[in-house]
């Protein structure tokens, strides 16, 4: 039976046109190749199983199908559960916080499962080291080095709202650079939110397959290349640098998304690379 994880959450808070150019442009691709890429498996540890969240899935396409794709890494499916939810809302640690805050702040909650995911998200007023710089929220092991039984992982995302929506909020804010294509419209209406939504599905993708820096990815262990990472900007069939890709649209709102949730919720989540085409797989 594959293992459950568990991720306690902590709050601090068209047509083609055919064109004159086409024959050139077809012989342009032809000079030009594009390698596969392929993520290289390290022999580590990978979180499979079941990760402890009990929900009941909605219409295709939906966030369970998106996940099915973690299936098809070494050792089977990991099954995600949610346990504990912890609110700390008197900012103990202060409003500016390092990496070291952030493993204090994920130690939050105890007992926790050997294979539990401890979550932490910031909320919008709250700085974290690197954040709107490099990074848009992390994934770590709280005890590299140790056995599986007594290493936990961890995630943080934070809430770029008011800090840097163009850079962690893409594609519901106008980027920050690159082209300046117009916003979609952030299917729960918070495009700080609906952005990290974004980037907690892709850590969660990236932690149940190299939860210890030593699973599936590419280029070097200090700055992996990972399952969702591998697919930065995609979310859509027909994808390129500024373009999404196709999505579908709510006829009522508006709003963009490629995945149904419960209650009637939609939700915008990245592509995630397919060890079976070595490509980046996309729910639409």
């Amino acid at each position: 039976m594959a293992p459950i994880y568990s991720f306690p959450i902590l709050f601090l808070f068209c047509s083609t046109l055919i064109s004159p150019t086409l024959s050139t442009t077809r012989k342009l691709n032809a000079l030009v190749q594009e390698q596969p890429l392929v993520l290289k498996y390290h022999n580590g540890a990978l979180l499979k199983g079941n990760v402890t969240v009990n929900l009941i899935w909605a219409p295709q396409p939906s966030t369970s199908s998106w996940w099915k794709t973690t299936e098809n890494y070494k050792g089977g499916s990991s099954n995600l559960v949610v346990r504990h939810q912890v609110l700390l809302e008197n900012y103990s640690l202060g409003k500016a916080l390092k990496k070291v805050h952030l493993l204090a702040l994920s130690k939050k909650v105890t007992n926790t499962l050997p294979t539990s995911i401890n979550v932490v998200l910031t909320a919008k007023d709250v700085a974290v080291d690197g954040f709107c710089m490099n990074r848009c929220g992390t994934h770590g092991s709280a005890l590299p080095g140790r056995g599986l039984a007594s290493r936990g992982t961890y995630i943080w995302v934070g809430n770029s709202e008011t800090q840097c929506p163009g850079y962690c909020a893409w594609p519901f804010h106008q980027p920050i650079y690159g082209p300046q294509t117009p916003p979609l419209v952030a299917p729960n209406g918070d495009v700080g939110v609906d952005g990290m939504i974004i980037n907690l599905a892709t850590l969660l993708a990236n932690t149940v397959t190299n939860p210890f820096n030593n699973g599936y990815f590419q280029g070097p262990p200090t700055a992996p290349i990972e399952a969702a990472t591998a697919c930065t900007g995609v979310f859509g069939s027909g994808s390129y640098p500024g373009y999404p890709g196709r999505v579908l649209v709510d006829k009522v709102s508006g709003a963009s998304y490629n995945a149904h949730g419960i209650n009637g919720r939609k939700y915008l989540v990245p592509a995630m690379w397919d060890p079976q085409t070595s490509g980046c797989k996309t729910t639409v």
